[in-house]
């Protein structure tokens, strides 16, 4: 076995994805099954060094192939799994911190975002587990955002450092996630508490539909390697990055502040066509695709990886724990 990382030891064998710094690393046991569980809690300081090295890393060959056993994989290597509130995508309950990964439908491709990167809190890790691999496509590619803030021009990162970013939700009940699921509550004196807590900015339109505005900054330090990344939900929520074409098009004639999601810069102008498009360009660039199989586990570094999810037919089945949050505010 061809071993790349001394840290890990000589009991697995370590080959990066991509010959680059920031590829992820694929990591295969060379032991039996009996003692790998113990062999991932004994190198988790292991572990930790080569996801902040890496951003990603892949586990293949470990049987993690249930949703039990990815609650004892992540317990081993994270310390907490806390709640997140203001969710943003379709998931649902499979066990314990065990969800699905997203409900969407099949033919659609989720474009490359990093969870809760709008919100206050959110998950350092996230790990996505394949328990039934797709019968085509359907990875969960990730792309650096140490790669992708150094692909962007000058320009460009200098307005969005100078601006910052906009976050604009309408939830409803016809399309999204309704603010009930999002606030995991159904009183809106609680949901208008929380918003002020934390400088959300909300109001109630038409009677039931909670519009809510964030502006935060879209390129922060990371806590643990110091490094600037590009860390938010600016592309993956604007109305120039929707797919298929047709739904962009149709989104793109209504109202900017109507849509369920849309971003902006800081001021509340809008982020310029071309600008969405070079945004476009650097994560096509960056982008890793590695193809699932039974039993896989994607660990990721969410401030230095971002993710998506390819579209795909046949039966798919991939589930996800998110861990160790972190709060804004520690920030440096």
């Amino acid at each position: 076995m061809t071993n790349l990382s001394t840290a890990l030891g000589e009991d697995v064998s370590a080959t990066p994805i991509r010959d680059t710094a920031n590829s992820p690393l694929l990591i295969r046991p060379g032991i039996e099954a009996s003692k790998q569980m113990l062999w991932i809690k004994a190198h988790k300081p292991a572990i930790e060094q080569e996801l902040r090295q890496r951003g990603a890393l892949i586990f293949r060959g470990f049987g993690i192939d249930s949703p039990e056993r990815l609650l004892e994989f992540a317990g081993a290597t994270s310390n907490d799994s806390p709640n997140f509130k203001e969710e943003s995508s379709p998931r649902s309950q499979v066990s314990g911190a065990v969800y699905t990964s997203t409900d969407y439908p099949e033919d659609y491709e989720i474009q490359f975002h990093n969870e809760y990167s709008y919100a206050n809190e959110w998950p350092m890790k996230l790990y996505f587990a394949c328990i039934i691999p797709s019968q085509t496509a359907g990875e969960t590619p990730v792309a650096s955002t140490r790669g992708l803030l150094s692909r962007l021009s000058p320009e460009t990162v200098k307005a969005f450092r100078a601006k910052g970013i906009m976050y604009v939700r309408n939830f409803s009940s016809g399309m999204g996630v309704s603010w009930q699921t999002a606030f995991q509550t159904s009183d809106k004196a609680v949901v208008e508490a929380y918003c002020r807590s934390r400088g959300l900015g909300c109001e109630w339109i038409e009677g039931d539909v909670l519009r809510t505005r964030k502006v935060q900054n879209p390129i922060v330090k990371h806590p643990i390697t110091g490094e600037d990344v590009w860390f938010n939900h600016g592309f993956f929520w604007n109305a120039r990055a929707l797919e298929p074409m047709e739904v962009r098009e149709y989104f793109l004639s209504l109202e900017p502040d109507s849509l369920p999601t849309n971003t902006f810069y800081g001021d509340g102008s809008l982020i310029p066509e071309d600008v969405v498009d070079e945004i476009r360009a650097a994560y096509a660039a960056e982008a890793i695709r590695v193809p699932w199989e039974k039993g896989d586990v994607l660990l990721i570094d969410n401030m230095l990886m971002s993710h998506g999810r390819s579209s795909f037919s046949g039966p798919r089945r991939i589930v996800v724990q998110m861990a160790d949050g972190f709060k804004r505010s520690d920030l440096a």
